[in-house]
């Protein structure tokens, strides 16, 4: 089980980084790559520390 976690956290970065580019255009956010890049790679520690980044992340889960 242990084993596992890393496998699994993984999985919910990487589907976290395509759920968010493919929602982007429903955030405030800037629309230029550098900053998509970046927001999407950051998006655990964001998400955590940045309540506005958090209502947007969700936005984009969303799609609206």
């Amino acid at each position: 089980m242990i084993k596992l976690l890393p496998v699994v956290l993984f999985v919910v970065y990487i589907v976290g980084i395509w759920k968010f580019w493919q929602g982007f255009n429903c955030t405030n956010f800037n629309r230029e790559l550098p900053n998509r890049l970046k927001l999407s790679l950051l998006w655990p520690v964001l998400f955590v520390i940045n309540p506005s980044y958090r209502d947007n992340f969700q936005k984009a889960l969303k799609g609206r």
